[in-house]
């Protein structure tokens, strides 16, 4: 589409935009385009080859169908904590009305780029791919606020790319956690020594699983006839706090037919990086894994992490202008399917012995928005004899997690979290089911955090349960 004519400096706002004022969080309000307080950086709008496209920011026609999607907008009412408001801003620095500064930043790290907004979008305003090119432009300019930066450097950066990294700091986790030491560490004063958003990070720290789940060269075999050799993901985060899930997903896969390779070559498939703005880092992670599975020489690339499957599926658009690897970026993006996506389709083996329990199913962001798939979670449930699905109200409205959100906004995180916690317990039943393993620690925090006795569990952990049932 083409980009609609810049607005001239003194508009107040784009045509066709609503006269209502963006509110910041102190409760200033303050009009289109009126610049705003802060660090600027040198000079007005965005630049280099990462910067928003025109094209994208000026689908956006402000007709606010996206408001009551967004949960920023739904919780706080605030028209810059809306998908139309942060469009706004950024339109603001486009057309040189203002500079990118500390206030508009923090409009936009608010985001949970869940993506909602998309799917309501009459417009098909790719508000992902402009948050991640927003967030591009504030961290070539050094603005991120202090807990992302940090982040960034300790986490994004440091950790997530490095699979032995990784791993090593999963067993201190562990370790730190089951050998008491979090315990006195957190009946002494140490905590209160350290800066806010670290002990935030000690206190939201990941429980890492018994038996961690990786990569490894042989392939596992199909149950039968074989129906198709696969390729399952496992990631970063995923196979060392729920490896019993990531073990479930191989069996169920094995179950249906299918030899199931698992390279080593593999890693983080980049999605958190692309969501703070590190899309060079993203571009070398993607890659790697386009070699790893070409490798292969699988025919479906299966992902049990929602998050990990949205940016999968969009590789060829984050390497659309490298010369070596676009062709075969949109073709691994075209061979990658979630796994329930999979499953429904085959169609999928269902179990024969009855299963009885009530279950509740959480739609990840990233499943429901981004990738548009809410039928086959449920189908799979559905295909589980004596099991009863329940849904409960606002499934697809987020759960504050996405991703490192919750240790940067930590306040807005756990208002969603107990939000969805309460909509969940209000369905009775005794199972959460979900697709993303964000999702999951983020219920069963609040779940914990309530006192209450619910499971959460991936979606092919109980089919999975429901196999060994019947056998």
């Amino acid at each position: 589409m083409a980009a609609r004519p810049e607005q001239p400096a003194d508009a107040p706002f784009p045509a066709g935009g609503s006269p209502e004022p963006l509110t910041g969080h102190a409760g200033h309000g303050f009009p289109y385009g009126v610049p705003s307080t802060g660090s600027l950086n040198d000079g007005p709008g965005f630049a280099g080859a990462d910067a928003p496209a025109a094209a994208d920011l000026y689908r956006c026609v402000h007709c606010g169908l996206c408001l009551s999607a967004c949960p920023t907008y739904v919780e706080t009412r605030l028209e810059a904590e809306s998908p139309r408001g942060r469009i706004a801003l950024m339109k603001a620095v486009h057309e040189g009305r203002t500079g990118i500064s500390d206030r508009l930043v923090s409009h936009w790290e608010l985001c949970l780029q869940c993506r909602a907004c998309e799917a309501v979008c009459p417009s098909g305003v790719p508000y992902g791919r402009l948050m991640e090119h927003t967030r591009a432009q504030v961290q070539e300019r050094r603005l991120q606020s202090a807990e992302l930066s940090r982040l960034s450097r300790l986490f994004l950066r440091a950790a997530l790319p490095h699979n032995r990294r990784l791993r090593a700091a999963g067993r201190l986790m562990r370790f730190y956690r089951r050998s008491g030491l979090q315990s006195l560490v957190r009946k002494s004063r140490l905590l209160r020594l350290l800066p806010g958003s670290l002990a935030q990070m000690e206190a939201q720290m990941p429980v890492m699983g018994a038996q961690f789940f990786g990569p490894r060269r042989q392939v596992y075999p199909a149950h039968g006839e074989r129906r198709l050799t696969v390729g399952l993901l496992s990631g970063c985060v995923m196979p060392l706090m729920q490896g019993d899930a990531m073990r479930a997903a191989v069996r169920v896969l094995q179950r249906n037919g299918c030899d199931v390779a698992v390279p080593p070559a593999q890693g983080c498939c980049g999605a958190l990086n692309l969501h703070a703005g590190d899309l060079d880092l993203g571009r070398q992670l993607a890659r790697r894994n386009i070699d790893a599975f070409r490798n292969a020489g699988v025919d479906v690339i299966i992902t049990a992490s929602a998050g990990c499957g949205s940016s999968m599926k969009e590789y060829g658009d984050l390497l659309r202008n490298d010369p070596d690897y676009a062709d075969a970026a949109r073709e691994f993006a075209a061979n990658t399917q979630d796994i329930t996506e999979f499953l429904a389709a085959l169609p999928l083996d269902p179990p024969q012995a009855d299963y009885p329990c009530r279950v509740t199913l959480q739609d990840p962001c990233h499943l429901a928005h981004a990738q548009r798939i809410t039928n086959a979670p449920r189908q799979v449930l559905r295909s589980i004899p004596g099991l009863h699905l329940t849904e409960m109200a606002e499934s697809s409205l987020c759960c504050g997690s996405a991703g490192f959100y919750s240790l940067i906004q930590p306040e807005m995180s756990q208002r969603l979290q107990q939000r969805k916690v309460g909509n969940a317990l209000a369905t009775g039943a005794a199972i959460i089911a979900s697709a993303n393993p964000g999702c999951i620690a983020q219920l069963q925090q609040g779940l914990q955090n309530a006192g209450a006795a619910t499971q959460v569990r991936h979606v092919v952990e109980i089919l999975d349960a429901a196999y060994q049932a019947t056998d």
